[in-house]
């Protein structure tokens, strides 16, 4: 018997090349989505309205232009240079990791009795029920103790009896948001976009106050342009934006005054805007009359920006619980 050939003009399934295809939509999908997040959006909305608010100042007749077209380009490159920097700060702080607890494994060590005697008990340390941060971890298996369940965001939660559950320190916050634990929580700042936490704290201070300089700088440029003459009309016309662009940086500069008054003082006495705000809520500070992490101006301020002297907040806090129980007595 001969055998029968399949003929080579015979069509080929075409199975790979259709997943191809699903698979290059999909791609493309979630590049579309990531070009359209919140983050980038907030993000590119930033810099376009600071640079538009600086051409705004550069074309219309301010002091800004006047130098300009004298020759005197020291004062326009400096105030280039403060928005540049202004906006080099604002994408570092919302970028740059906040202080994210991670999931380490346990060892199987017992602790030393030095190292237990630093934690004070009243307070255990406490396991994030919403957090699954297993970034890192090497070959889960079947033993590790993850559960196969969800908390009330419906995201997959582990048991507080696992392990891998993240560890939540003294002064850190699950933010459900960035759906992260953060170590020495402050706030979630929409505007960033990103928290504002153990990491990023210090830098955003310093954009506030670098940001600060630049609004009240353009609201004084913006001011000297103003030309007020009749018919209104008119002067709307070749004067509207400006003095649209005047009371926009007046609000800014209102709201970046404030926020930065307000970070400051928060600073200097060494507590978050969730502390301050929710210290009722909080178990480490509800019992106390006063801030346990306080260590005066200077200190505060040390730690704060140099991170002298280091250490973790439960040996302030229990340096804290040392002395008053000592007073007491």
């Amino acid at each position: 018997m001969r055998r029968r050939c399949r003929s080579p003009s015979a069509p080929r399934p075409l199975l790979p090349r259709a997943s191809s295809g699903w698979a290059g939509e999909g791609a493309k999908a979630m590049a579309l989505w990531a070009l359209l997040s919140p983050g980038v959006l907030v993000r590119t909305g930033h810099t376009v309205l600071t640079w538009g608010i600086t051409l705004v100042l550069f074309l219309h007749d301010t002091e800004l232009r006047q130098w300009e077209e004298q020759g005197e380009l020291f004062l326009p490159l400096t105030f280039l240079l403060l928005v540049l920097g202004s906006l080099l700060l604002y994408l570092a702080v919302s970028l740059m990791d906040p202080g994210y607890v991670t999931a380490q494994p346990q060892s199987q060590e017992e602790p030393k009795e030095e190292q237990t005697a630093m934690v004070p008990q009243a307070i255990p340390l406490r396991r994030c029920r919403y957090c699954l941060v297993l970034e890192g971890l090497p070959n889960l298996g079947p033993d590790c103790g993850l559960q196969s369940s969800q908390n009330a965001l419906g995201e997959p939660a582990l048991s507080l009896d696992s392990p891998l559950c993240p560890q939540q320190p003294l002064r850190a916050r699950h933010c459900r948001d960035c759906r992260r634990c953060v170590r020495r929580y402050d706030h979630h700042c929409p505007w960033m976009e990103n928290c504002v936490g153990e990491r990023n704290h210090p830098l955003f201070v310093a954009y506030l106050a670098l940001q600060l300089v630049v609004l009240l700088w353009g609201l004084y440029l913006a001011w000297s342009g103003l030309r007020f003459f009749q018919p209104w009309g008119l002067w709307l016309r070749s004067t509207g934006l400006l003095f649209a662009t005047f009371l926009l940086l007046s609000f800014f500069s209102l709201v970046v005054s404030l926020l930065l008054a307000s970070h400051l003082y928060l600073v200097a006495s060494n507590t978050t805007t969730w502390e301050f705000i929710s210290s009722h809520r909080i178990a480490y500070l509800r019992q106390r009359t006063s801030n346990p992490f306080d260590r005066g101006l200077t200190r505060n301020l040390a730690h704060f920006f140099c991170g002298w002297p280091s250490g973790p907040w439960e040996t302030l806090w229990a340096e804290e619980e040392e002395e008053g129980s000592s007073q007491a007595v």
